[in-house]
């Protein structure tokens, strides 16, 4: 399964501060669907993700029923992106 959409990149502080891509709602409905047959536990969804040049493998995480994939420093360092951005994510489900 492959998924195409646009958010805002957001910051959360918490113990552990990361940047996080919220997928939208339209989207998030398809990932339930497909989360039993792929999860690890927790609602985990291993994905490789892309953003502009640069993939990586990560595992998107559920929070207040959607899914957030979360931004390594050196995919934000490798393409420009800051806060507030609106940007550009295609996930591949289950890699």
């Amino acid at each position: 399964m492959m998924l195409e959409f646009t958010g805002e990149m957001w910051f959360w502080k918490g113990p552990a501060p990361w940047h996080f891509v919220t997928v939208p709602d339209e989207q998030c409905g398809e990932l339930e669907a497909a989360a039993a047959l792929v999860t690890y536990g927790w609602g985990m969804i291993p994905v490789t993700a892309r953003i502009g040049g640069t993939g990586w493998q990560t595992s998107l995480w559920p929070k207040d029923g959607r899914y957030i994939v979360p931004v390594k420093a050196s995919v934000r360092k490798a393409e420009g992106l800051e806060v507030g951005e609106p940007v550009r994510v295609r996930l591949t489900v289950g890699s």
